[in-house]
């Protein structure tokens, strides 16, 4: 029997009794809405099932690197503010196309909000459009993604139409004013379903909903969106900090001319456990007290991207001292996606404290 005939003769009540390596029919659990784990903690969990992919193409349009890869189509999981919604597969979903997007001269990944779409084109003429959205998954980390309906199998372009980088996003260093300009990058592909039941699919068994994450994946040389190490990172660290499962280290750099502030420059670099994937689009607020006195106060920490420290949350300080102490808020959660595992981490955050 082939691959497709028995995907459609034996359903989806074949899938939930398998474990292990998944394969053949197995696979429809793709095109449904497959197994979510009971009970999930608050935290970054093993997922029921973890899905490959593959990749279209990989070029680089004005300061980007981008590289277009797909799977199965699949669940995942937007956010609005502090609202959480559930995007499931719909019977007419084909594939679930990615974008990664980078600096070609650093390799550091772009978390944009100024918008990304895919368009797809057949022989020239339009298919569909849709957004994109910055999303974290545990194997691929930050790209961007959705769920397409193609026509049927056959050869299509696609088109990944970059935004220009907004003003709500700081850029830095040799960063600045380098991404100003909207770019499309262009990929040719061939849609073939018995090549995307290729990509592999794994049950977690028992492990699933235990805390921990999956392993990233090597994707043939496309960046991940891994922050930097602890040792990598400029200035003062002044520790590091837990809140909603999320890792928070702070730096004081006290000369802060190069991030285009006078006096000291206070940041802070977030980013998931395990995987150590960078937590964008967050709204962080800090307070510098000194013997009693509040210096800073409330201040919203910008969204900022560096070529040394990457994607980063930083303050501008008169000074800070020895003996002050930095206190943390977190009020607006991370405003990207996520797949299975990342749903329930990164929402209620705990006051965070730093002394200095």
């Amino acid at each position: 029997m082939r691959r497709r005939d028995a995907i459609k003769t034996l359903g989806i009540g074949a899938l939930t009794a398998t474990a292990g390596c998944l394969g053949g029919f197995e696979q429809q659990s793709a095109w449904r809405d497959p197994p979510l784990v009971e009970d999930r903690p608050d935290a970054v969990y093993l997922p029921a099932i973890t899905e490959g992919m593959k990749m279209y193409g990989k070029t680089t349009t004005g300061p980007f690197g981008v590289a277009l890869t797909y799977s199965y189509p699949h669940r995942f999981w937007t956010v609005a503010g502090t609202e959480l919604q559930k995007t499931v597969v719909e019977a007419d979903d084909s594939l679930h196309l990615m974008a990664s997007l980078w600096d070609k001269e650093t390799g550091t990944v772009l978390p944009i909000d100024a918008g990304l779409t895919i368009e797809v084109l057949r022989d020239g003429d339009f298919v569909t459009e849709e957004l994109a959205y910055p999303m974290l998954s545990q194997q691929m980390g930050m790209h961007y993604g959705s769920n397409y309906v193609l026509d049927g199998q056959g050869d299509y372009e696609a088109r990944v139409h970059i935004g220009t980088v907004s003003k709500s996003l700081h850029t830095t260093g040799a960063f600045a004013d380098r991404f100003e300009s909207a770019e499309t990058a262009s990929f040719e592909f061939s849609f073939n379903t018995d090549k995307l039941y290729d990509v592999e699919l794994k049950r977690l068994g028992d492990k699933a909903g235990s805390r921990g994450a999956v392993p990233a994946m090597e994707m043939m040389g496309v960046p991940t969106g891994k922050a930097k190490g602890i040792d990598e990172l400029p200035g003062t660290h002044l520790g590091r900090k837990t809140s909603a499962d999320a890792f928070f280290d702070a730096f004081v750099v006290d000369d802060g001319a190069r991030f285009d502030v006078d006096g000291s420059y206070v940041y802070v670099s977030a980013r998931t456990p395990h995987n150590g994937f960078i937590l964008p689009m967050m709204g962080i607020r800090a307070t510098v007290e000194r013997g009693g006195t509040t210096v800073v106060d409330g201040d919203r920490l910008r969204p900022t991207l560096d070529p040394e420290i990457g994607y980063h949350y930083g303050l501008a300080a008169d000074t800070v001292e020895s003996g002050d102490t930095v206190t943390l808020e977190v009020d607006v959660p991370p405003q990207v996606a996520r797949h299975d595992g990342y749903e329930t981490a990164f929402w209620s955050f705990d006051t965070m404290q730093f002394d200095i």
